[in-house]
C-alpha cells in the first residue's frame, strides 16, 4: 500500500489571501486656508453653527428670522447707517420697543456716540444730552464687557436712574459688540413687548452681535478709506490753488475752507507770523462773520509758542482751556491747531475748531489733518518761491521800461519842447504863441509825470513808503503807465493818521483791483480816484470810502465778476461793503466802484 502523502503547498505558488472585513476609512480633508477678508465671516459662521446645535423647537423656528437679520445687518457700508440698521434689526429680532448702540471712545472709559431706535426726535429733545457712559448700567458694561439681563433695570444697584423726559423702561438686555477682537461698543435692548428677555433672546442676539461686529468692521474700513480719499482730494485742491498764481489771500482762503470741510469743523483758520511777533489770522472760513480776521495772537501765548516750535496742539474744549485767546475761543469746543511746517521752517498754523459739545477728533482725523497741514505748508513754500520768481521777472521788466522811458521818451519830449519854444519865439501871431506856450507847459507836466512813474518803477519793495497817502499816489502813478494817462485823485480827511493798517492794506489792494479793471475792461479815457477818510458807514460807524470812477464802456452783461467779488469779499471781511454805480461819462456812462470799510 502506498502511504497517503499529505498536500504540500508549492512554495512558488502564491498564497491565497483570506478575505478581510471592509472597514470604513475616514476621509481626510485638509482645511482650506481662509482667504483675505474671509477669516472673520468664517469664524462667525462657525460660531453661529455651533451655537445653533441642540436648539429647542421654538428657537429653531426663529432661525430663518435670525438669518434674515444677519443678512440685513451686513447690507451697506456707511458706518452710521449700519449702526441704525443693527439697532432696528436687533429690536425686531428680540421684539423690543427700544434698542441702542453705544460706541466706546478711544480711551475706553466712555461713549463717543450713541445710536438709538424707538426713541423719537421729540423725546430725544426732551431728554437732552445723550449718555456719556461713565455711570450707571452703560458704564458697567464698558468696565465689564459681559452680557447683562434684567427683569427690572430700575431695581439694579448699578442703575443711575433716568433723566427727565426719558421713557419708562423695565426689562433690559445688554451685551458687547467686538470688532477684530476689540470692544467696539455695546448693544442695549429694553422693554420686551411680551415680558422679559429669555435665554433664546440672548442666544439669538449673541449670534447677531457677532455678525454686527463684522459689519461694523467693514464699515469702518470703508469709512477710513473714504476719509483718506477726501483728505487727499483736499490736499490736491489746496496745492492747485496755491500754485495757480492767483491772489495769495484767495489761496489761503481755499486752505481754510478745505480744512474746515474735511475736518467737519465749525471753522477753518489760517494764521501767519505777524511782523511784531505772534500769529496773525489771515484767512477764516466760517458761517459767522469773520470778525477775527487780522487779529494777532501774541507770542507770549503758550499755544503760539508750541506752534512756532513746530508742535501740534489738540484741545478737548477750547472755550475752557486757559491757554487759549478767550474772546476767539469762546464759541468752540474740540480743536486742532497744527503747524504749517516744511523743510524745518514753520510758515504759520492751521486751526480747525468744532462747536462746543461736538464730538472730539479721533486719532485717525488728527493724523490725516497733520498730513494735510504738511502738504499745505509745502505748497505754500512752493507758491512763495514761484511768486518770488515772478516778482523778480516783473522788477527786471520794470527796470527795462524805466530805462526806455528815461533814455528815449523823456529825451524826445524834451527835444520836442525845445523845438516848440523855438517856434514860439519866431511866431508873430499872438494866438499861435499862446497855443505853443500851452503845449510846452503840457509837455513839462508830462515829463514830470513820466519821471514820477520812472521813480515808482525803480522803487523796490523794501523802499516802499509807509504813509497810506503816499502808497495811494504810488498806485495811481504806476497805473498811469499802462493807462496812458494819470488818473485824477482827491483826498478827504486825514488819511495817514486815521485809517488803520489792516484797513489801509486792503484799501490799497482794492484800489489796485479797481484800476486794473478800468485798464483791462473799461476802455476809459478818464478816471477819478477819491479817498474819503471821514465817511460814515450805513450802520453809523466811522469809515473810509474809496471811489474809482471812469468814463468807459461800463460792465457788460454776462461779463466776469471775479474782480468785483474780490472787492466785496475784502470789504465784508472787515465789516464793510462794496458796490458799483454809474460812471463819469456822458449820460452816466462808465462805472463807479465804491469800496468802504471801518477805520
Amino acid at each position: 500500500m502506498t502511504a497517503a502523502v499529505p498536500d504540500v503547498p508549492d512554495p512558488l505558488e502564491p498564497k491565497p489571501r483570506e478575505p478581510q472585513p471592509l472597514e470604513p476609512k475616514p476621509l481626510e480633508v485638509k482645511p482650506r486656508e481662509p482667504q483675505p477678508f474671509e477669516s472673520e465671516p468664517l469664524e462667525a459662521a462657525t460660531l453661529a453653527t455651533r451655537s445653533l446645535q441642540g436648539l429647542s423647537t421654538e428657537l429653531t423656528a426663529r432661525v430663518p428670522q435670525l438669518l434674515e437679520a444677519m443678512r440685513s445687518v451686513g447690507t451697506g457700508l456707511e458706518l452710521h447707517s449700519t449702526l441704525d440698521r443693527i439697532c432696528e434689526t436687533a429690536a425686531d429680532l428680540a421684539d423690543a420697543r427700544y434698542a441702542a448702540i453705544g460706541v466706546v471712545d478711544e480711551e475706553g472709559d466712555g461713549l463717543s456716540d450713541f445710536v438709538t431706535h424707538g426713541v423719537g426726535e421729540d423725546v430725544a429733545r426732551r431728554i437732552g444730552r445723550r449718555p456719556d457712559g461713565h455711570t450707571g448700567l452703560l458704564g458697567a458694561l464698558i468696565r465689564h464687557p459681559a452680557t447683562i439681563r434684567l427683569a427690572d433695570l430700575s431695581a439694579d444697584p448699578r442703575a443711575a436712574g433716568f433723566p427727565a423726559g426719558h421713557p419708562a423702561m423695565r426689562s433690559f438686555l445688554g451685551m458687547p459688540i467686538r470688532v477684530e477682537g476689540e470692544i467696539f461698543g455695546n448693544l442695549y435692548l429694553a422693554e420686551k413687548r411680551s415680558g422679559e428677555f429669555s435665554d433664546d433672546d440672548v442666544h439669538m442676539l449673541r449670534v447677531l452681535a457677532t455678525e454686527a461686529g463684522i459689519a461694523i468692521g467693514n464699515a469702518r474700513l470703508y469709512e477710513a478709506a473714504r476719509q483718506r480719499e477726501r483728505w487727499i482730494d483736499g490736499s490736491v485742491a489746496v496745492t492747485t490753488a496755491l500754485l495757480s498764481g492767483g491772489d495769495a489771500d484767495d489761496a489761503l482762503t481755499v486752505v481754510a475752507e478745505q480744512a474746515r470741510r474735511l475736518a467737519d469743523a465749525a471753522a477753518g483758520i489760517v494764521l501767519l507770523p505777524a511782523e511784531g511777533g505772534g500769529l496773525e489770522i489771515v484767512a477764516v472760513a466760517s458761517e459767522r462773520a469773520a470778525k477775527s480776521l487780522g487779529v494777532v495772537i501774541p507770542a507770549q501765548s503758550a499755544v503760539v509758542q508750541r506752534l512756532l516750535e513746530g508742535e501740534a496742539v489738540f484741545l478737548e474744549d477750547a472755550s475752557e482751556d486757559p491757554r487759549m485767546f478767550s474772546r476767539l475761543a469762546a464759541p468752540y469746543g474740540p480743536s486742532m491747531l497744527l503747524p504749517l511746517r516744511s523743510g524745518g521752517k514753520v510758515l504759520g498754523a492751521l486751526a480747525t475748531p468744532r462747536a462746543r459739545g461736538a464730538r472730539p477728533f479721533t486719532e485717525a482725523e488728527r493724523t490725516l489733518a497733520a498730513r494735510f497741514a504738511s502738504q499745505a505748508a509745502l505748497a505754500l513754500m512752493m507758491a512763495d518761491a514761484q511768486r518770488d520768481r515772478e516778482r523778480l521777472a516783473v522788477y527786471e521788466d520794470r527796470d527795462r521800461i524805466a530805462r526806455d522811458l528815461h533814455d528815449l521818451v523823456i529825451q524826445r519830449l524834451f527835444a520836442t519842447g525845445m523845438m516848440l519854444e523855438a517856434a514860439q519865439r519866431k511866431s508873430i501871431v499872438p494866438a499861435v504863441r499862446d497855443g505853443v506856450g500851452k503845449a510846452v507847459d503840457e509837455l513839462d507836466v508830462t515829463i514830470q509825470e513820466i519821471r514820477t512813474a520812472i521813480f515808482a518803477l525803480q522803487q523796490g519793495p523794501a523802499e516802499a513808503p509807509s504813509g497810506l497817502r503816499t502808497r495811494i499816489l504810488r498806485e495811481i502813478n504806476m497805473a498811469a503807465v499802462p493807462l496812458g494817462f494819470k488818473p485824477a485823485h482827491r483826498f478827504l480827511g486825514t488819511i495817514d493818521s486815521t485809517v488803520g493798517d489792516l484797513t489801509g492794506k486792503n484799501l490799497i489792494a482794492a484800489l489796485r483791483e479797481a484800476l486794473s479793471n478800468a485798464f483791462r475792461h473799461a476802455e476809459a479815457s478818464r478816471i477819478e480816484v477819491v479817498v474819503d477818510a471821514g465817511a460814515e458807514l450805513p450802520d453809523g460807524t466811522a469809515g473810509v470810502r474809496l471811489s474809482v470812477a471812469d468814463d468807459g464802456v461800463g460792465i457788460p452783461e454776462g461779463g466776469r465778476r471775479s474782480g468785483l467779488r474780490n472787492l466785496t469779499r475784502r470789504a465784508e471781511s472787515l465789516g464793510g461793503s462794496s458796490w458799483c454805480g454809474p460812471g463819469i461819462g456822458e449820460d452816466g456812462g462808465g462805472t463807479t466802484v465804491v469800496w468802504e470799510a471801518p477805520l
